[in-house]
C-alpha cells in the first residue's frame, strides 16, 4: 500500500488565481508580435503555439493536484477511514473527480481547436479561434471554484494531522474523557499534549515517540469515547474508533475507579465491553489510574477485573480447542492483565509502559511464527546430526562429538615426533600410548617445518627453505647457483670479474696520452709561429707578454671588486698616456697620428650635422616626423649597406603596426574597454527576424 506524506501537499489555488497564472505565463513564455503580412503558415503556427501552451499549463496544474492528494482506494484502511470521518469520503472523491474531468475536457478542447487552426485562412480567423479556445478553457476552470476551495480546506487540515506509521510498533491509549490519558502520554514520551481538568480537552489524535529495548515506539493519544451506539458518535469520537479498528497495537484502556472523571464505574466497564470487537488480536491492558485518590469501591474493582481475566482465560481455552478441532481461526479478545497507576505521583507509570511493550512484542512474534511465511522458512531448514550418536542421546538433546577419523600414517608421524603434546586431547594421548606399546620406538626424529618456524622466530620472521625440496640427480647440486642461459650460451662463461679495474686503467692511460699530445702541439705551434716572425717582431711580442703579466700582477694586488674588467687599472685617461703606452707596446707613431686625425674629423662632422639640423616644430605631426628622422639617422649605424638599413626600418614599422591598440597602452592603471559599442546596450528595436530569444 502507498504511504502518503500529507504535510507536503502543495497549495491549491483558487479558480481565478489559476486562470491569471496560466494566462500570464502564456503571454510571457510565447511570442507576442504577429503581423498580417506574414505567411499564413507562420500565423497559424503562432496561434497554435499559444493554445498548446495554455492547455499544457492547465494540464500540469490540475495533474499536480490529483497527484498530491491521496487516493482513498490506494492508501492504508486507517487513513481511508480517517478521511471518511473527517472530510466525508463521497465529497472528497467527488471534488477530485471534478478536477480529473476538467483536465480531460481541456485536453480534448485543445485538440479540437488545434485541428481548426490548421485550416485558418486569415490572421483574424486564427485569432478568434485562439480566443475561443482559451476562453472555453477558462470557463471550465471557473466551474471548479467550489472544488478548489474544498480541497484547499482539506489540505490545510491534513497538514495539521500527525504522521502515523500503521506498520510501526504502537501503543494506543483509550478510555473515557478526563481519566488521565494525555498526562500518561506526556510522562512516557516527548510529546506536549494539552492537559486540563475538564473533559474533551483532546479533540484529535496526537502522536508521541519513545525508545524501549533499543526499538522505536509510537504512542497515540485518542480523544475520549462515550458509551453510546456507533451511529450516534461524533467526529471526535470516531477518530478514536478508527485508530482502535485499524492499527495493530497494544491497547491501554484507562479507568478511573475514583469516579472523579464524571462518569461512574458501571459506565466505564460498559464501554470496555462495548469496545470488545475492536480489541480482537490485540493485547489489552486495563489501567486503573488516580491511585492517589481514595477509592470507595476498591474491593469491587479488584473482583470485577479478576473475574474479567478469568473469563478471558476460559475464552482462550475454548478458542484453542476450536482451532485444533475445526482448524479455523476464531476471533479472540486478549486482556493480558490490569495495573494500578497514578500520573500525579508518577507511581507505576514505567511498569505499565514496560508491560504493554513486552506483551506487544511477544504477540507480534507469535503472529509471525503462526503465519505462512515462517512455515515456509522452517521447511527449508535442515539440522545435520553427526553419525555415530546414540539415539537416546539424540532424543534427550544431549549431542556429543564422535571420535574423528585419523589415518594410520598420521598416527605414525605423531609417534615419531618429539613436539609438545600439551594441545592433544586425552583420547589422542591414550591412543598414542597404545601404539607406542605395540611398535618399537624409531631412532630417527622427524622435525616438522612448523617446529623450525617456532624455533627461529615464528610466523613473519622465519622463511622456509625451498631448495631442499628440489629433485636433483646429485643432492649437492640443490644449493648451486642456477646458470642464466641466453641464446644457448651461459652468461657466466663471458663475465670478467676484473673488467671494472681494467676499464679504469685504460681511461687513465687515454687521458695521459691526450694531455701529452696537446702540450706537444702547443709547443710546436708556438715555436713555428715565433720562428716565422722576424727578430724585431719577436722582441715586441716578448715586451707585450711581459707587460700583460705585469698588469695582471698589479690587478691582483689592487682592491678592484670581483667581476671588474681585467684591464680597468691599466687603461690611461690622457692622450699622452695613450701614446706612451702604445709606443711601449711597439706601435708605429705614423699609424697613431693617422688614427687620431680620423677620430677627430668624425666627431667634428657629427657636431656640425647636429648644429645645422632644423629644430622640431610645436605640432604633434612635426614632432613625430623629427623623431622618426632621428630614429632613421641613428638606425643607419651598424648596417653594411643601404638595402639592409631599409629592410630593418620596414620590419620595425610592421612590428609596431601589428601591436593592437589595447595591448600597446595596457598597464597596471589602464581600464581597457575591449568592446566599446556593446550590441545588447546600443541595439535598437528588433526588426523582422527570429524571436527565439523571447
Amino acid at each position: 500500500m502507498v504511504t502518503y506524506n500529507l504535510k507536503k501537499i502543495q497549495l491549491v489555488p483558487g479558480a481565478k488565481d489559476l486562470i491569471d497564472i496560466v494566462l500570464s505565463k502564456t503571454q510571457r513564455k510565447t511570442p507576442t508580435v504577429i503581423h498580417r503580412h506574414y505567411a499564413i503558415a507562420r500565423i497559424r503556427q503562432f496561434y497554435m503555439r499559444k493554445v498548446k501552451f495554455a492547455q499544457q499549463t492547465f494540464h500540469d496544474k490540475l495533474a499536480q493536484i490529483l497527484e498530491d492528494f491521496p487516493q482513498v482506494d490506494e492508501i492504508h484502511p486507517f487513513y481511508a477511514d480517517l478521511l471518511n470521518v473527517l472530510y466525508d469520503r463521497d465529497h472528497y472523491k467527488l471534488a477530485l473527480g471534478q478536477v480529473s474531468k476538467a483536465k480531460s475536457l481541456i485536453d480534448n478542447l485543445s485538440k479540437e481547436y488545434l485541428r481548426l487552426l490548421k485550416y485558418g485562412d486569415s490572421l483574424y480567423r486564427c485569432k478568434m479561434l485562439k480566443r475561443a479556445a482559451v476562453g472555453r478553457m477558462c470557463t471550465i476552470v471557473k466551474r471548479l471554484a467550489s472544488a478548489f476551495s474544498y480541497l484547499e480546506q482539506v489540505r490545510q487540515h491534513m497538514a495539521r494531522l500527525p504522521s502515523i506509521d500503521p506498520h510501526m510498533r504502537c501503543l494506543i491509549i483509550a478510555g473515557y474523557p478526563n481519566v488521565g490519558k494525555s498526562s500518561f502520554m506526556n510522562l512516557i514520551t516527548r510529546a506536549n499534549v494539552d492537559v486540563q481538568p475538564y473533559p474533551f480537552t483532546t479533540k484529535s489524535l496526537y502522536v508521541g515517540h519513545m525508545d524501549y529495548k533499543y526499538l522505536r515506539w509510537q504512542v497515540i493519544d485518542t480523544p475520549g469515547i462515550l458509551d453510546k451506539p456507533l451511529e450516534e458518535r461524533n467526529t471526535i469520537e470516531m477518530q478514536s474508533i478508527t485508530a482502535l479498528a485499524h492499527l495493530r497495537a497494544a491497547v491501554l484502556f484507562f479507568l478511573d475507579p475514583s469516579e472523579h472523571c464524571g462518569y461512574s464505574w458501571e459506565q466505564q466497564m460498559a464501554l470496555l465491553y462495548s469496545l470488545e470487537p475492536l480489541f480482537v488480536d490485540k493485547p489489552v491492558i486495563v489501567v486503573c489510574n488516580k491511585t492517589d485518590l481514595s477509592w470507595s469501591n476498591a474491593q469491587r474493582v479488584e473482583e470485577e477485573l479478576n473475574a474479567l481475566l478469568d473469563n478471558q482465560q476460559e475464552k482462550k481455552g475454548t478458542v484453542s480447542e476450536l482451532e485444533t478441532n475445526n482448524n479455523k481461526k476464531q476471533q479472540r479478545l486478549t486482556i493480558c492483565g490490569w495495573r494500578k497507576m497514578s500520573t500525579l505521583e508518577k507511581t507505576g507509570v514505567i511498569q505499565v509502559r514496560n508491560a504493554a511493550c513486552d506483551w506487544l512484542l511477544s504477540q507480534r512474534v507469535e503472529s509471525k511464527v503462526r503465519g505462512p511465511r515462517a512455515q515456509s522458512i522452517l521447511n527449508r531448514l535442515h539440522v545435520a546430526i553427526p553419525a555415530g550418536v546414540d539415539q537416546n542421546q539424540q532424543e534427550a538433546g544431549e549431542l556429543s562429538l564422535c571420535r574423528p577419523f585419523i589415518p594410520e600414517s598420521v598416527w605414525k608421524k605423531r609417534q615419531a615426533t618429539t613436539t609438545n603434546t600439551a594441545f592433544h586431547t586425552e583420547e589422542e594421548m591414550e591412543r598414542e600410548e597404545e601404539d607406542e606399546n605395540k611398535q618399537p620406538k624409531q631412532s630417527n626424529v622427524v622435525v616438522l617445518e612448523k617446529d623450525r618456524e617456532m624455533a627461529h622466530g615464528g610466523a613473519g620472521v622465519y622463511s622456509s627453505d625451498w631448495n631442499k625440496q628440489y629433485w636433483m640427480r646429485d643432492e649437492s647440486w640443490k644449493y648451486d647457483i642456477m646458470p642464466e642461459i641466453i641464446q644457448g650460451h651461459n652468461i657466466m662463461d663471458f663475465v670478467d670479474a676484473d673488467i671494472d679495474e681494467r676499464l679504469a686503467a685504460l681511461e687513465e692511460e687515454e687521458v695521459a696520452r691526450e694531455a701529452m699530445m696537446n702540450v706537444d702541439n702547443d709547443e710546436e705551434e708556438q715555436q713555428e709561429g715565433e720562428q716565422a716572425l722576424d727578430q724585431e717582431t719577436q722582441q715586441r711580442l716578448q715586451r707585450i707578454r711581459e707587460k700583460k703579466a705585469l698588469l695582471i700582477r698589479g690587478r691582483s694586488k689592487s682592491r678592484n671588486p670581483i667581476g671588474a674588467n681585467k684591464m680597468t687599472k691599466a687603461h690611461p685617461k690622457r692622450s699622452e698616456d695613450w701614446k706612451q703606452q702604445w709606443k711601449e707596446l711597439g706601435m708605429d707613431e705614423s699609424f697613431l697620428q693617422s688614427t687620431t686625425q680620423q677620430i677627430i674629423s668624425n666627431r667634428s662632422q657629427s657636431r656640425e650635422a647636429k648644429s645645422h639640423s632644423p629644430a622640431p616644430r610645436s605640432s604633434s605631426r612635426s614632432t613625430s616626423t623629427y623623431r622618426w628622422n632621428q630614429t632613421k639617422a641613428d638606425a643607419g649605424k651598424g648596417f653594411l649597406n643601404h638595402q639592409q638599413k631599409q629592410k630593418a626600418m620596414r620590419l620595425a614599422r610592421k612590428a609596431i603596426r601589428g601591436i593592437s591598440k589595447k595591448d600597446r597602452r595596457k598597464g597596471e592603471a589602464d581600464r581597457t574597454i575591449y568592446n566599446e559599442n556593446p550590441k545588447h546596450l546600443l541595439a535598437g528595436k528588433r526588426k523582422l527576424g527570429k524571436t527565439q530569444r523571447r
